[in-house]
C-alpha cells in the first residue's frame, strides 16, 4: 500500500487574491479538521468541481455522508481567480469528437448548456447570488491569423443541429464591446458572464446546507489508500469509503496523473470602475469576450463598470511546483496592461487596482481526463479543465456522481473517462526546457501575428508543438 503525498500548498496572502474575492471579502467559514472523523466520500479540493461532485452524490444518494476536505477556503483557488466567463463545450465539440466521438461530444455539449441553464435558475431563484449575465459569449479575431479559428466548432454544431453560434463582423463586435480591435467572429446567445468567487461560495452555502461536511483550512498532507483510505490533515484525520481528488493543478504531485497533465499559469487584472467611459463607447452588458491567439485575451465588464482582463500566459514552474509566482506575477500585470491598452485606448488613463495569477490544469487535449487510480479503485480523480470550468464543473460532477457511486450510465460510459485515450507529455526535465523555448515562440507568433506579420518558419514550427 502506498502512500499517496500530496504537495503543499501555497495560498495567497490577501493582498494577492483576485478581485472577485476582494471585492466580496471572501474567507473561510468552516472550522478546520481537528481530530478523527469518518465518512462515506471524502473530497480534496473546495472548488467548482468538488463541490458540485459533492451536491451531485447528495442529489442521487441523499444518505450518503460526504466531507469535503478544502486547502484554503472555498472557492480560494481557480474557482474564484479566473475571468468568469461562462459558455458551453459547443465551442470544443470538434476536439470533444475527436476524443471521444460524435455522440458523447453532442451529449456532452448539451449537458454544459443545460447546466448554464441550471445556473441561471439558481439565480433566478435566490439560492446563489452569482451576477449571471446572459448577455452572450463572443469568439472573435483581431487578425487574420485567428480568423476562422471557430470554424470547424461551428460547422460541426450546425451540422448536428445545434445552431449555437451567430455570426458577427465588425460592426457587430464593435457595437457591443466598443473595441475596434476584434473585426470578425461568433457568437453563443445563451452564454455570458458571472462573479466567480460569488458562485464558489453560493455553491459552499448550498452544500451546507444539504448536509455535507465541509472542513476549510484543511490541506491534506498525504492519503493512505485501503479499504477505508485516511486522510491525515496537520491536525486531524479522516476515514472514508470513497475518495474524490479534486485539486486543479496540485493533482500533478501525483506520479500516476503527472504524465498526462501540466500546469500553466494564467494572468488578470481589474480596473477601476470606469462605467462612464464604457457606456460612452457602447460596452454596456454582460457579454463575455475572448480573441482567437494562442495565448488567449479573455475580458469583461462587470456591472460597476470594473474591466476585467486576462490572459493564458503560458508560465510554467519544473516538475510543475506551484509557488507564488502562480498567485500573483511580480509585474502588475504588465503584460495585460499592454493589450488591455491595445484593445481599449480609451482607457489608458484608468488606474488597475488589481492584478492576480493562478495555475491551471491542462491536458493535451485540453478536454478534462475522469476516473480512478490504477492501484486504488476508491481513490477517483477530476483534472484536467484548462480554465473552462463554470458551465463544465456541473456536469463533471454528474461523471465524478457515477463513478463514485458505482453507476452505469451515460455519465460513467462517457469518453472523458479514464487515461488510455490519452496523450502522455515529455518527462523533466525536457519537458520544461521543451514547454519554455515552444512558450517563447507562441509568444514571439502572437505578437507578430496582432500586427498581421508573418513569424518565421522555425516560431511557427516551435509554436506547433504546443500540446
Amino acid at each position: 500500500m502506498n502512500t499517496i503525498t500530496m504537495r503543499p500548498p501555497v495560498t495567497a496572502a490577501k493582498a494577492d487574491r483576485s478581485f472577485w474575492l476582494q471585492s466580496i471579502d471572501a474567507d473561510g467559514v468552516t472550522a478546520p479538521l481537528s481530530g478523527s472523523e469518518t465518512c462515506d466520500v471524502a473530497i480534496v479540493g473546495g472548488g467548482y468541481a468538488g463541490l458540485w461532485t459533492a451536491l451531485r452524490i447528495k442529489e442521487q444518494a441523499p444518505q450518503t455522508e460526504v466531507t469535503v476536505l478544502e486547502a484554503d477556503f472555498c472557492g480560494s483557488g481557480a474557482s474564484g481567480r479566473n475571468g468568469g466567463q461562462v459558455h458551453s463545450w459547443f465551442a470544443e465539440i470538434d476536439m470533444l469528437r475527436d476524443l471521444v466521438g460524435g455522440d458523447d461530444a453532442l451529449m456532452l455539449c448539451r449537458a454544459t448548456a443545460d447546466a448554464i441553464e441550471e445556473l441561471h435558475g439558481l439565480q433566478a431563484s435566490g439560492t446563489i447570488d452569482m451576477d449571471l449575465r446572459l448577455d452572450g459569449w463572443l469568439w472573435t479575431a483581431s487578425s487574420t491569423a485567428q480568423e476562422g479559428a471557430w470554424a470547424q466548432a461551428e460547422a460541426l454544431s450546425r451540422a448536428l443541429g445545434e445552431a449555437r453560434f451567430q455570426p458577427l463582423q465588425r460592426a457587430d463586435i464593435l457595437r457591443r464591446t466598443g473595441s475596434a480591435a476584434s473585426y470578425v467572429g461568433i457568437m453563443e446567445g445563451r452564454a455570458g458572464t458571472v462573479q466567480p468567487a460569488k458562485l464558489a461560495l453560493g455553491l459552499r452555502r448550498l452544500a451546507l446546507s444539504r448536509g455535507i461536511v465541509i472542513h476549510e483550512h484543511s490541506p491534506v498532507l498525504e492519503i493512505a489508500p485501503g479499504p477505508r483510505p485516511q486522510l491525515r490533515t496537520a491536525k486531524g484525520a479522516l476515514s472514508a469509503g470513497k475518495v474524490v481528488l479534486a485539486a486543479n493543478a496540485w493533482l500533478s504531485a501525483i506520479p500516476e496523473l503527472h504524465p498526462y497533465l501540466y500546469v500553466v499559469s494564467s494572468q488578470v487584472i481589474a480596473t477601476a470602475p470606469a462605467a462612464d467611459i464604457l457606456e460612452r463607447i457602447g460596452w454596456v452588458d454582460g457579454a463575455s469576450i475572448c480573441d482567437a491567439q494562442h495565448h488567449v485575451l479573455y475580458y469583461q465588464r462587470t456591472p460597476a463598470g470594473h474591466v476585467i482582463f486576462g490572459r493564458g500566459t503560458g508560465g510554467i514552474a519544473y516538475r510543475d511546483r506551484i509557488d507564488g509566482r502562480f498567485n500573483r506575477s511580480g509585474d502588475a500585470g504588465a503584460d495585460n496592461v499592454r493589450e488591455l491598452h491595445r484593445v481599449y485606448p480609451q482607457l489608458k488613463d484608468v488606474p488597475v487596482l488589481y492584478d492576480w495569477s493562478g495555475p491551471i490544469d491542462c491536458t493535451a487535449q485540453h478536454l478534462p481526463v475522469f476516473g480512478h487510480l490504477k492501484d486504488h479503485a476508491n481513490v477517483f480523480y477530476a483534472m484536467g479543465f484548462n480554465g473552462t470550468g463554470i458551465a463544465q464543473a456541473p456536469v463533471a460532477g454528474r461523471i465524478m456522481a457515477s463513478l463514485v457511486l458505482g453507476r452505469d450510465d451515460v455519465w460513467s460510459r462517457c469518453g472523458l473517462v479514464g487515461l488510455g485515450n490519452r496523450t502522455r507529455l515529455p518527462p523533466e526535465p525536457l519537458r520544461y526546457v521543451g514547454a519554455k523555448v515552444v512558450r517563447r515562440a507562441i509568444r514571439r507568433k502572437n505578437d507578430l501575428e496582432i500586427l498581421n506579420r508573418r513569424p518565421d518558419p522555425v516560431t511557427r514550427f516551435l509554436a506547433r508543438l504546443a500540446p
